[in-house]
């Protein structure tokens, strides 16, 4: 790739890639490091993103995790939009909620490099317009995208009149401060919390936030696990929606009888909860207890019903306990992007997913798992019970979490699922899958078909476990006949 600014040497790149459909995803850029994305592909997605999102002479944001490939790609990243007018700062090492709240408090935007909880091989980008608004393929991406592969194709980027300036701005200190006024610690009882990193963003995070290397300390006593940045993984993977990634955690907080564990993904944009027996607590569970402090704020505000999102495979008893507190619960798609767009539309106080993604109104409608996990020490160190006798309240219903089966013809299989169950007693809509909901409320599933594999997923819950594996028995035995 041939510019009109100083670019360093590539040792990365393999043969010129100019089709980046293998790396563009639906929300953000993910590949495999050296064969799908490497810094000359980078340095026209930088030039490109500039260009589409109208940013000469504009601030334009960029940082990125601790996988080893991130330092190179901030910096072609930032190359590129330098040639294109960007007047870029560098945010070196930064979590994706550190992303947002940048391009949120500065109204600019900006672009990190991870791959959240993928594995080491792997790295990505994901990128904001200002004010924190995602960029999707419906949203600039498949511009973003052609525009790159123009750039690579002609094996150039010609620079502007005048090329931006690269540089650097440390966001960590006051993203620390900004989540601390969203949600005072100071007043709770004594705590001890375990957090495992998972080698990831937390690691840097967490200390600024809940610890005292930046701020005043608060009175948590926080353990550490595997706070080393490390884009190798060497503990575990950085995907605690695996259970077998969170044993650790939960044998931690046994072991040094804290109150809460915390596990955060490798980007730290989302957080998982274990009680103080080593239990997970349910992220339908967190978006419950999160809804009603977030309603609560909101009505002392002068709002009269703030609405509350919540994707349709969360457990019911979010709907239900948002209605109870005077809320009003708002069912969308599985899906970052559908989420934030409802959140935006409804003007809505918080939303939550089944997958540990929570967002909220005042971070610009962006996830972030901080602040999450500060409204769940809030809510616990606020009263004297345990977590697992707190959580309880949260989740009246056995759910049975996410069960794939590999079928090929996923159109037949919920057909037949339909004809079984379709009926008076059970209503259907497909908002996004198939949906089967009990007339008396004793049951839900939903199966919904993957876009990229041949897999057809079974998400259900139940009145009590009985029902629930008898529900998911038979469902599992249509689909797979």
């Amino acid at each position: 790739m041939t510019s009109n600014v100083n670019a360093a040497p590539d040792s990365t790149s393999t043969a010129p890639l100019t089709d980046l459909s293998a790396s563009f995803k639906a929300y953000d850029v993910r590949g495999i490091v050296g064969e799908t994305i490497d810094a000359r592909i980078v340095e026209a997605v930088g030039a490109a993103f500039v260009d589409v999102l109208g940013l000469a002479g504009q601030t334009v944001l960029v940082g990125g995790d601790m996988r080893p490939s991130s330092p190179d790609f901030i910096a072609a990243f930032a190359r590129g939009a330098a040639a294109r007018g960007g007047r870029v700062e560098t945010l070196d090492l930064i979590s994706t909620d550190e992303l947002y709240y940048a391009c949120g408090a500065l109204n600019a935007a900006g672009a990190t490099f991870t791959a959240s909880h993928n594995p080491a091989q792997y790295n990505g980008i994901k990128m904001a317009k200002p004010g924190a608004q995602p960029v999707s393929s419906e949203t600039g991406l498949k511009d973003i995208q052609a525009a790159a592969e123009a750039y690579l194709a002609a094996d150039a980027i010609p620079a502007v009149g005048e090329p931006g300036q690269i540089a650097v701005r440390d966001v960590l200190r006051d993203y620390a401060e900004y989540l601390r006024s969203l949600v005072d610690l100071n007043g709770i009882r004594p705590l001890k919390v375990v957090v495992d990193a998972g080698n990831g963003m937390a690691g840097l995070t967490t200390p600024a936030v809940l610890g005292d290397q930046l701020l005043p300390g608060l009175p948590l006593e926080i353990v550490p696990l595997y706070f080393e940045l490390d884009g190798t993984f060497p503990n575990h993977p950085a995907n605690p929606l695996e259970p077998e990634n969170l044993r650790d955690l939960q044998a931690a907080v046994v072991r040094h009888g804290a109150d809460i564990g915390l596990a955060f993904d490798g980007d730290a944009d989302r957080c998982f909860v274990i009680d103080e027996k080593g239990e997970p607590v349910s992220p339908s569970a967190i978006t419950a207890l999160v809804a009603r402090r977030e309603i609560a704020r909101a009505k002392a505000a002068g709002e009269s019903e703030p609405v509350i999102i919540h994707n349709l495979i969360t457990s019911r008893a979010v709907p239900e306990l948002v209605q109870h507190d005077g809320g009003r619960p708002v069912r969308t798609r599985v899906g970052h992007s559908f989420i934030k767009a409802v959140m935006a539309e409804e003007g809505a106080v918080f939303g939550g997913e089944h997958s540990a993604h929570y967002y909220f109104r005042d971070f610009w409608n962006a996830d972030t798992g901080m602040l999450a996990a500060m409204h769940v020490l809030a809510a616990l160190g606020g009263q004297d019970e345990p977590l697992s006798q707190l959580a309880a309240e949260y989740e009246p219903y056995v759910a049975s979490g996410e069960i794939n089966s590999e079928i090929e013809d996923k159109a037949a299989a919920v057909a037949r699922v339909r004809e079984e169950y379709e009926g008076d007693d059970v209503a259907v809509d497909e908002l996004d899958g198939t949906t089967f909901s009990a007339a008396d409320g004793t049951w839900w599933f939903n199966l919904r078909p993957s876009n990229t594999e041949p897999f057809l997923r079974f998400n259900g819950e139940a009145k009590d476990r009985a029902t629930l594996e008898q529900l998911r028995d038979t469902v599992l035995a249509i689909v797979r006949a």
